[in-house]
């Protein structure tokens, strides 16, 4: 679907007469991790779409809009071309920065979902870029075969459904040697991360008017629980539902129990 000159992003569709759900997936990550989640609010009756944003997944590569408020800008032409009325929005960790830009700036939406994701301030982390950067550049895949990958991801996430292992593969290509690339690049990678340090969540909480449904992973009382309850105290209609010991992807891990939750926003 195009969304700006020259460039086109790919999106998975499931149709449905219900209110429509846009479903964002975060850095370096791809559509196919919202297809379980998709896959039940579809059977509820609701139209789905999930995108790949620019770099990602099978989308466009365009020179440049890497910024989260550009990506933001992507959604809402997404939103324009398909005609989906007042959707309910979810992304996942730099996906749910996405959604809440995109709902800050007004553009059409019911409702917000953030999916471990929304609350990562970057510059209160580090206190330079060069540190921030340092830290959060993606390894070498150096020698990395598509066989190595999936079987490391069966070891980390040994609960995931096997849907979830096959998109995440979807992160990377296979070259004819056999050897993983990155599809997002990593000037491009470089980019997103260098506007989630400039551009840190909180600048949009005042202005998101919509309801916002706070999904975090992990440790209820670890360090992300204060960036949570900030979020939940300065956004003026959130809520909050922890998922307990669950992996960053959540979407991916436990797919029926964050549709059901989205479905509470409907």
């Amino acid at each position: 679907m195009p969304v700006a000159p020259g460039v086109a992003l790919r999106v998975l569709e499931w149709p449905g007469a219900g209110r429509p759900f846009l479903l964002v997936h975060g850095l370096a990550s791809n559509a196919l991790l919202w297809r379980g989640v998709a896959d039940v609010l579809a059977s509820c009756g609701h139209r789905v779409v999930a995108v790949d944003l620019r770099s990602h997944g099978q989308s466009d590569t365009p020179p440049e809009g890497y910024a989260t408020d550009a990506a933001a800008a992507d959604l809402a032409a997404l939103v324009a071309e398909l005609e989906l009325v007042d959707p309910v929005l979810a992304g996942q960790s730099w996906g749910g920065n996405v959604v809440l830009s995109y709902a800050a700036a007004g553009h059409p939406a019911r409702a917000v979902g953030c999916v471990d994701g929304g609350w990562l301030h970057l510059a209160d982390r580090f206190a330079t870029w060069s540190e921030c950067w340092a830290a959060l550049a993606p390894p070498p895949l150096d020698g990395l075969t598509a066989a190595t990958f999936a079987a490391l991801l069966r070891r980390r996430h040994p609960s995931w459904p096997a849907a979830a292992i096959e998109a995440t593969m979807a992160n990377l290509r296979e070259r004819p040697d056999g050897q993983l690339v990155r599809r997002l690049s990593l000037p491009h990678h470089e980019s997103i991360v260098r506007s989630m340090y400039d551009d840190p969540p909180r600048r949009w909480y005042a202005r998101v008017g919509v309801p916002v449904l706070l999904l975090p992973a992990g440790d209820p009382d670890g360090p992300s629980a204060a960036l949570v309850d900030e979020a939940a105290r300065l956004l003026s209609r959130a809520r909050v539902r922890w998922y307990a010991g669950a992996d960053h992807d959540v979407h991916a891990q436990y797919p029926a129990e964050v549709a059901a939750d989205l479905l509470r926003l409907v």
